[in-house]
């Protein structure tokens, strides 16, 4: 066992775009879609994803706040596995438009083309409550 930190760990998730990020559906079951991060990942262990007001994932966070999420690096040098980092949280969801203005960056028009002005747009705030990260030598623990 290693003893990374948050901000380590935060730096490292910066460096991976796409989260899988999973909610629990109304009848108990995990569903799981690919979220751009877009490199908004504070080291306090907050992660921003934006989506759109009607879709199943805001509705699932409506129903039950307590997700997960997955994310895999690159591959290492000499065939070093990449780093793996499972994360237990509680999303927000986040309607209010200067919030949106703090965590936008320009390559999300391309699923947003109004920008901040999209109509339905809603900004999902997960607070990280655990992290555990594995690396193919080391893994850890880090309790948010």
């Amino acid at each position: 066992m290693t003893d990374r930190t948050l901000e380590q760990i935060s730096k490292t998730m910066r460096d991976i775009d796409f989260t899988m990020l999973f909610t629990r559906t109304e009848n108990g079951a995990l569903a799981g879609r690919p979220m751009s991060n877009n490199r908004d990942v504070e080291f306090q262990g907050d992660s921003y994803f934006f989506t759109y007001d009607s879709t199943r994932t805001v509705s699932d966070i409506e129903s039950d706040p307590k997700v997960s999420m997955s994310l895999q690096g690159s591959a290492g040098w000499l065939g070093k596995p990449p780093i793996f980092i499972a994360i237990e949280g509680t999303a927000e969801l986040i309607r209010d438009k200067s919030a949106f203005e703090e965590h936008w960056t320009k390559d999300l028009e391309r699923w947003f083309e109004n920008g901040v002005d999209t109509p339905g747009l809603i900004l999902i705030k997960v607070h990280a409550d655990r992290i555990h990260y594995w690396d193919g030598e080391d893994e850890g623990d880090i309790v948010v």
